[in-house]
């Protein structure tokens, strides 16, 4: 079993899908906030894009430490897009170069001092990477929706969207 290339497939489905969510968003509306509660568009936009990274992170170090971490801040689509290629790019890399043993190595998420998980990477690479990235692409469109924006078809058509490819990778 060759997990680098499973998880390499799976990204470049995941990031095609993702850049159309990305090319969707209004930055014009970045303040716009569903609820008190909730990110802003922009924020959570940024978040989508940057989660891509997680997989570098998680294969070439062994924690990853949020105490002083600080958004990027991007203020167009084609910020966003850029950032969300460079970053894929850097990840897709990563995977090219991973070492298979390197999955059954552990990685944790700190805040500080503060562990706030620990597993190995191979968990990582879909718990966390994949999971939260679908997580908050979901979230997305639904600011899309709320905001009468189209909504990309994700593993099948969409309301906006019916003429897809379900698997698409991202090249």
């Amino acid at each position: 079993m060759n997990l680098a290339k499973d998880f390499l497939s799976e990204l470049k489905q995941e990031a095609a899908v993702t850049r159309r969510f990305l090319e969707n968003v209004p930055f014009e509306k970045r303040d716009f906030k569903p609820h008190e509660k909730s990110e802003t568009l922009g924020r959570l936009a940024i978040h989508v894009a940057e989660i891509i990274a997680w997989r570098k992170s998680c294969l070439q170090d062994d924690e990853l430490d949020f105490i002083d971490f600080e958004p990027k801040e991007i203020n167009s689509s084609e910020e966003l897009l850029a950032y969300f290629d460079q970053l894929l790019t850097e990840s897709i890399q990563a995977l090219k170069d991973v070492n298979e043993k390197e999955f059954e190595k552990n990685w944790s998420m700190k805040h500080g001092e503060e562990i706030l998980f620990t597993l190995n990477k191979k968990e990582v690479m879909r718990k966390f990477c994949t999971n939260h990235l679908v997580h908050h692409r979901a979230q997305l469109g639904v600011y899309l929706r709320m905001l009468d924006v189209a909504v990309p078809a994700v593993y099948g058509p969409s309301a906006d969207d019916f003429n897809i490819t379900l698997i698409e990778p991202f090249e």
